[in-house]
């Protein structure tokens, strides 16, 4: 008898160890682009994002996360504190479409399924690519070059989050975006023959963040690591 409960017991470990459970929810913030054009504050959202987030929380202290979300970003000289750029007088604007892969590692124990109120400081990384319009300068003017490309980048995430009510979780994040380009903001223009409208810091590709919050619906069944 002994050694069928034992049995039994193993069998459970193993199912509750291919058991998860999921968060869905809501992106909602702002956005602020740090490149060639317009001020070069890290913290400064002037334009709506939001999206959609999707977790699978595979332990207590790390999950893989998955995002869309939908924002412009905008970059106008005079807004800046460098007297060259505000003389200079460039002003661009692009809309972003961002999908995001990665995972999320929390600074404490984060057990959805405990029976009081949780929260954890938490880190955020993985790869993104966000489709933008590819534009040049011409007199000073912004130009569409009606094409678009994909800006792949790296995340780098800080936030907060918390239990709030019953499968509910709230959460509050700066993320910032380095991407591998420099031609969101129409400093490198994509077509190779309008090189020659290139302009501002060559060894510097562009950045952009995202500040805003969360608010996810869990479900699924309770982890392994939620059984005692």
């Amino acid at each position: 008898m002994r050694h069928l409960t034992v049995l039994v017991l193993s069998i459970l470990s193993i199912h509750f160890s291919y058991s998860q459970i999921n968060e869905i929810g809501i992106y909602a913030g702002g956005s602020n682009f740090i490149g060639d054009v317009g001020a070069t504050n890290y913290i400064s959202p002037d334009q709506l994002a939001i999206g959609a987030i999707y977790k699978w929380n595979r332990s207590r202290r790390h999950s893989y996360r998955a995002s869309l979300i939908f924002s412009k970003l905008e970059g106008i000289d005079t807004n800046s504190d460098d007297p060259r750029r505000i003389q200079r007088g460039y002003e661009f604007s692009t809309n972003i479409t961002e999908f995001s892969l990665g995972m999320e590692f929390t600074f404490k124990d984060f057990n959805l399924h405990s029976q009081r109120k949780i929260g954890t400081p938490y880190l955020h990384t993985g790869i993104t690519t966000a489709k933008h319009d590819n534009h040049y300068f011409l007199n000073g003017a912004q130009v569409s070059e009606n094409t678009s490309s994909w800006a792949f980048g790296i995340p780098m995430t800080l936030g907060y989050k918390a239990t709030f009510i019953d499968n509910i979780v709230f959460g509050i994040e700066v993320g910032a975006r380095y991407t591998f380009s420099d031609g969101l903001d129409g400093s490198l223009p994509d077509n190779p023959n309008l090189q020659s409208y290139r302009f501002g810091n060559i060894n510097n590709n562009d950045w952009y963040v995202f500040s805003g919050i969360t608010l996810t619906y869990t479900f699924g069944e309770n982890p392994c690591y939620c059984v005692n």
